[in-house]
């Protein structure tokens, strides 16, 4: 096969594993992540997917899910960071009946939930030291123990993990196993962030559009001032916070066809200027320290919610406050949680 035919035949790949598993972009950096699942989908080693918070991780993971030989399996999905220390076992595993005072019956845990198909463990990065020996002994033996069984089970399912912090550097600071990381990083896929995908916004904007706005409504486009703004913003929170300021600008368009820059809710880099003083130049040193502070804890707070999908008391713990000095906050700066809630593409 000559270049040529290579070239085409990757073009035929790429155009067909963007259909086949519903991803949408053509940015280079984003279609080389595309080009190295024609390798991962052949196999069925262990997966580790690195991004930013909203790059599209789950996305990806399940991308691999169903063009892998699994795809007739379930895809069964675990956010470790929201999982206490003295249930991961149980979760995973589940329990036999009397295994524990409330343990009236018996309860299959997510790798048997997951048999003949994938596993996908998020924020794997958030395991404590116990968990992660209890992963890595199912990812060495592919076996494990229900809580409260006298026998162990086979473990046919596929584990891909996904984190947002370089857990190469968390092995260097010994607060992850090596063994652990090499075991899950047999295959790996860093996705780029948006501010690295400029090219894309524009169609993943329309099809957030065309996702989330009620076709009994007609066509809804984006101004050009809406365009310009999305193309200016460097979309901390990635295609996560694009779809929930997509989501904003349908619903405060409200019967506009059009969604205008104000309607995406964007935290603009001159915000600081629009507070009513007067430019930089001409403020006191305390003025303008002020209201960076307000530019910034409005940004935060954005990004916050966008990671947290809305979930206010998540949200408050990641931040580090009580949930109700936290509703202040949001009050203070009129984000409304809901803007931020929405089911998992």
């Amino acid at each position: 096969m000559d270049e040529h035919d290579k070239t085409r035949t990757l073009a035929r790949y790429l155009e067909e594993t963007l259909a086949r598993a519903k991803l949408v972009g053509k940015a280079r950096c984003f279609l080389q992540v595309i080009e190295d699942l024609s390798t991962i989908e052949k196999s069925d080693a262990a997966v580790l997917l690195m991004g930013e918070t909203g790059t599209g991780k789950e996305l990806f993971a399940r991308a691999i899910h169903y063009l892998s030989g699994r795809a007739d399996g379930p895809f069964v999905a675990l956010n470790c960071g929201s999982l206490p220390d003295t249930l991961l076992e149980d979760e995973l595993f589940g329990h036999e009946r009397g295994a524990f005072t409330d343990a009236h019956l018996r309860r299959s845990g997510l790798i048997a939930q997951a048999e003949n198909g994938t596993l996908f463990l998020d924020e794997v990065d958030s395991l404590s030291a116990r968990a992660q020996v209890v992963l890595l002994r199912v990812l060495q033996d592919k076996k494990y123990r229900a809580v409260g069984a006298s026998g162990e089970r086979q473990a046919d399912v596929r584990i891909l993990a996904a984190t947002n912090a370089r857990l190469d550097q968390s092995v260097q600071r010994q607060t992850f196993r090596a063994d652990l990381y090499y075991r899950l990083s047999v295959f790996t896929l860093s996705l780029p962030p948006l501010r690295d995908r400029k090219d894309d916004i524009a169609e993943l904007a329309a099809h957030f559009i065309k996702k989330h706005a009620p076709t009994e409504r007609g066509p809804v486009r984006l101004t050009p001032a809406a365009a310009t703004a999305m193309l200016g913003y460097d979309w901390p929170g990635n295609v996560r916070e694009l779809e929930n300021a997509v989501i904003r600008g349908i619903h405060r368009a409200k019967r506009n066809e059009w969604i205008d820059a104000q309607d995406l809710g964007l935290p603009l880099p001159n915000d600081e200027q629009t507070e009513g003083g007067p430019p930089p130049g001409a403020q006191t040193l305390k003025a303008l320290k002020q209201q960076n502070i307000i530019w910034f804890e409005r940004k935060y707070l954005m990004s916050l919610m966008t990671e947290c999908r809305g979930n206010v008391t998540h949200a408050a713990r990641k931040a580090g406050k009580e949930r109700r000095a936290f509703g202040r906050l949001l009050q203070k700066y009129q984000i409304d949680p809901k803007g931020f809630a929405f089911p998992a593409s």
